[in-house]
């Protein structure tokens, strides 16, 4: 990819965690950003007024994501840029526990939020980018998603789907599209604390969780950010539709 190529990114759940990371790091090298959250980041704006866009949006909310699609925002973002990258940050890990105990409103909440607004939006962002010769889509996944977890059946299927999305999409074979349902490692955000703060009769593996915590083993959101928007940027991208970001070399 060239740097005189104009790129514009959309990032879901900029305000805190890995998606403000994100967010911060796509403006920090003079990439265009559409942010779409519950809320504002007003410092990021304050930093970068001319160059971060935001729309307060509860992306758990279908029929709400579906009116601000239909909208000309997205497309009014996205016109003119050769490249336009999204991604599909935000998500939750509630609820957590067993089958019994999981309450239905928030199973479809989880849902809707981890699955039917990040399709949503990539088959928005591919209809509205249609002029740029470089659409780029990335899912934030999860070794959830590859990996069974007890207490996490609604968090591993929701991340499982968006990897089988992925793996479906590139068989598309639009040449002008790139996907992959990216695992990012384990981060410390608020996610984690949630996943610590549960109790073991919930969730057995919480001493897992508690041990990379006491032992320094979780990287900084920033981290992360850095190496998943290198590979993200990167000619490699799209190759694979599901990738960790541990296991790939930083590009050279």
């Amino acid at each position: 990819m060239t740097t005189s190529s104009p790129i514009r990114a959309i990032v879901t759940g900029h305000t805190r965690g890995l998606g403000a990371a994100l967010a911060e790091q796509l403006l920090a090298r003079d990439i265009a950003v559409l942010g779409l959250s519950r809320s504002r980041h007003d410092t990021l704006k304050a930093r970068f007024p001319a160059l971060l866009e935001e729309s307060e949006l509860e992306l758990a909310d279908t029929a709400r994501v579906a009116h601000w699609i239909a909208s000309d925002a997205l497309r009014g973002f996205v016109s003119g840029a050769q490249t336009v990258l999204l991604i599909n940050n935000a998500g939750m890990v509630q609820p957590i526990g067993p089958i019994e105990g999981q309450d239905a409103a928030s199973i479809a909440t989880a849902v809707s939020l981890n699955v039917t607004t990040p399709l949503m939006l990539a088959s928005a962002l591919a209809a509205a980018a249609v002029d740029a010769s470089d659409r780029r889509i990335v899912h934030i996944s999860s070794g959830a998603a590859r990996n069974a977890y007890p207490g996490w059946s609604i968090y591993c299927a929701t991340k499982a789907a968006l990897d089988h999305h992925a793996r479906a999409v590139a068989l598309d074979a639009n040449r002008a599209l790139r996907i992959c349902s990216l695992a990012p490692g384990v981060i410390d955000t608020n996610m984690q604390a949630e996943i610590r703060g549960s109790g073991v009769e919930q969730f057995p593996m919480r001493e897992r969780f508690e041990e990379l915590k006491r032992n320094g083993k979780l990287s900084t959101p920033e981290q992360c950010a850095t190496q998943l928007l290198d590979y993200a940027l990167s000619d490699a991208f799209g190759q694979t539709p599901v990738a960790d970001i541990r296991e790939i070399a930083k590009p050279v």
